[in-house]
């Protein structure tokens, strides 16, 4: 029961931790909403979670052709693999990609499943706990 427990505790570690990235994108495509050119970032979130807890293998990694050759992938590579480019829902003179009415209802969205993901981890936590008192 311990193992399916830290099983859980993990799944929702990596969640958290890809949903304060996806956070972290939005917030700099908000910032960059004046920025002419810009283009804006997205993360196909399930995914990353797919890669992060194992379900789905990543994309292989450069092979080695000569023996002076760098191997694998660049550093950052795998997190740059899940990043995508916001298609532009209207055409801008400037070039800007960002579409500040569908970033906010994604920062929301976001936050509200971090929130959730908060309470899956501290309930994790709270059952493990219980379990190592004896339910005392």
């Amino acid at each position: 029961m311990i193992h399916r427990l830290t099983e859980n505790i993990d799944f929702h570690g990596q969640a958290l931790s890809l949903r304060a990235e996806r956070q972290r994108l939005i917030a700099s495509n908000i910032a960059n909403a004046d920025t002419p050119g810009y283009v804006a970032r997205g993360m196909d979130f399930a995914q990353a979670l797919k890669e992060a807890t194992g379900a789905v293998r990543p994309a292989p990694a450069l092979a080695v052709s000569q023996a002076g050759h760098l191997g694998g992938a660049a550093p950052g590579a795998r997190a740059e693999a899940n990043l995508l480019y916001a298609a532009p829902s209207q055409t801008n003179l400037d070039r800007n990609t960002v579409d500040m009415d569908r970033e906010r209802a994604s920062f929301v969205d976001n936050s509200v499943k971090y929130e959730a993901t908060l309470r899956f981890i501290n309930g994790g936590v709270r059952t493990m706990l219980d379990a190592i008192r004896g339910g005392q």
